[in-house]
């Protein structure tokens, strides 16, 4: 089949890809991914990301932001970075930003700084934000909820939350990123029974590679690397799920996509 995928999460500035990005771009286009936002999470890899953006342009888009693992490194200079590059028409949200309760890299406070002040860089610029949530899911509602009537849009990435937290999300109306977790059939079984409650204009697609290798490749990758190229099988994934057919969900999600981050109509 004939794709026109946007992956909205891809790590491509991660030094895994160094040896062969153009070949992962290739192998990328080749399956039908025609656009990547490539994901900012720190200083240094906000400005790789923009770099990479720049040197393929149509083709790559960038995130800006501070990931709540780095947030104790989060400073004015990087505020003054994230704001920087909000200028630049590669970067198309701030983050990845928010909460991860989950392994308290930084202190729950650093984190909730560095959480509130990209909100408020989102404010400021007018760009949507890219969102991280993990075991943190009360605070996390708290701060962004008062912030989201002056966000222009705001999706939850990689969500492998419960039902009770999507309905939630759904309500406050954000959109809904879905990785490879859903093709784990031990972790990802309930996700399944709860995807289809996402409306089709709330969806979005992504990998958030080289991490979540869906585990329904056939026959297996040699390598545990995932790649944007593998958002097909998310594709497929998601589609079986809500009983939908594989090209409307392609349909639907680039569309959610391009409307999301305000690219150009392919």
């Amino acid at each position: 089949m004939n794709y026109s995928l946007i992956d909205i999460g891809a790590n491509l500035a991660h030094d895994s890809f160094d040896d062969d990005r153009d070949e992962i771009m290739q192998r990328a286009a080749d399956a039908g991914i025609t656009r990547i936002i490539v994901t900012g999470s720190s200083d240094d890899s906000n400005v790789k990301a923009a770099a990479l953006a720049e040197s393929k342009p149509g083709v790559l888009y960038s995130t800006a932001g501070v990931h709540p693992h780095h947030a104790t490194d989060f400073s004015d200079e990087s505020d003054a970075l994230i704001r920087g590059l909000a200028k630049k028409g590669v970067v198309v949200a701030v983050g990845e930003c928010g909460l991860d309760y989950f392994r308290n890299f930084s202190p729950r406070e650093a984190q909730l700084d560095a959480f509130r002040r990209q909100l408020d860089i989102a404010k400021d610029c007018g760009l949507p934000v890219f969102l991280h949530q993990r075991d943190a899911h009360d605070d996390f509602v708290e701060v962004l909820e008062p912030a989201l009537p002056k966000l222009s849009r705001a999706v939850a990435h990689c969500f492998t939350g419960e039902g009770e937290s999507l309905h939630e999300y759904l309500a406050m109306g954000l959109y809904i990123g879905i990785t490879g977790w859903i093709c784990d059939e031990r972790r990802g079984r309930h996700l399944h029974d709860i995807i289809g409650v996402i409306p089709d204009d709330q969806l979005l697609l992504e990998t958030d590679a080289p991490y979540l290798l869906p585990r329904t490749i056939r026959p297996k990758p040699a390598s545990r690397r995932n790649e944007p190229a593998y958002l097909t099988e998310v594709l497929k994934t998601v589609a079986k799920a809500r009983g939908q057919s594989v090209d409307h969900v392609a349909h639907i999600t680039t569309r959610n996509a391009v409307r999301f981050f305000n690219l150009p109509e392919s």
